[in-house]
């Protein structure tokens, strides 16, 4: 089984343009500051006066340490330090966790083949048993099923994902040219990851990890994070942003559609990494893809 970094959470490509070198300190103000011009502003916070900009000197890779829209009281989003790799994994693994009943229940909706062929099962009971107590039995095991699968195939790709890159987030994200990974700190705590990775080969980067703690949602973190993500993308001259995601909550969508993103289609035939393939997991666990894409500047 392919255990490469899997993308569940979110997934995003940032299409790269021809020149990939560094931009002078200048060029990378108006950048930003267009940048803020582009993306619908987050809404301010109530707290302290901000603190005064930091000292001149080389920046972190992703921007200036600790600097972030405003995300909610005292929050900021900074790069990744050894020291947090244990709540970063955390942080993940409970998002991922909560796919499970996620993709169990609410995500029976995107499917109404699935819905059909469940219905004519529970049809096919009732002409062979005639008994209703039967055949209402019927969806509460197909159910129980769905839910057995979403969890066996989903730990399963955690089980990659914590042997892969969430294994040494430092050695994985911080360490190659054209890759990071952020945090996002309220309090001294992690509350919220992203990250991206290069891939040279095709000239892109990918957008990963991006979760918050589900006790800080509802505070702009996860937008801080995307936004982070595509200040990254404009300070790297890149083109274009391309995000998939299996999210199945609407406030997943809607987060992503603030951000700028377009919906630019959606798959049910993804393969997440974990999943055998048999047929009874085909019955019983199900995803469906999609793909959004913000276009910074046009090639």
């Amino acid at each position: 089984m392919h255990c490469g970094p899997p993308d569940m959470v979110c997934e995003t490509k940032i299409v790269a343009a021809e020149d990939h070198e560094a931009l002078p300190g200048a060029k990378k103000d108006a950048l930003l500051a267009a940048a803020g011009a582009m993306w619908p502003p987050l809404p301010a916070a109530p707290g302290p006066a901000a603190a005064p900009p930091p000292a001149p000197g080389p920046q972190p890779r992703g921007g200036p340490e600790g600097v972030g829209p405003p995300a909610g009281r005292g929050v900021c989003i900074r790069e990744f330090r050894a020291a947090e790799q244990e709540a970063a994994r955390r942080i993940f693994y409970d998002g991922i966790l909560e796919r499970i009943p996620n993709t169990a229940f609410r995500g029976l909706r995107q499917h109404p083949r699935t819905q059909l062929l469940y219905a004519l099962l529970a049809a096919l009971c009732f002409a062979v048993t005639r008994s209703l107590m039967l055949t209402c039995l019927v969806p509460a095991g197909l159910l129980a099923l769905r839910y057995y699968y979403s969890r066996k195939v989903i730990l399963a790709y955690l089980e990659c994902a914590l042997h892969t890159d969430m294994a040494d987030i430092e050695q994985y994200y911080m360490k190659p040219p054209g890759s990071c990974f952020w945090v996002a700190v309220l309090d001294g705590n992690v509350v919220g990851i992203v990250a991206a990775r290069a891939h040279e080969e095709d000239n892109t980067v990918e957008l990963l990890r991006m979760s918050v703690d589900s006790r800080f949602r509802g505070k702009g973190i996860a937008k801080a994070l995307g936004r982070k993500v595509l200040e990254f993308a404009v300070l790297h001259n890149y083109s274009a942003v391309v995000l998939g995601t299996t999210a199945v909550k609407v406030a997943a969508h809607k987060l992503y559609e603030s951000l700028g993103f377009r919906h630019m289609g959606a798959s049910d035939h993804y393969v997440l990494p974990g999943m055998t393939l048999s047929l009874a997991e085909r019955l019983f666990f199900q995803v469906r893809y999609h793909r959004y894409r913000l276009q910074l500047r046009e090639e």
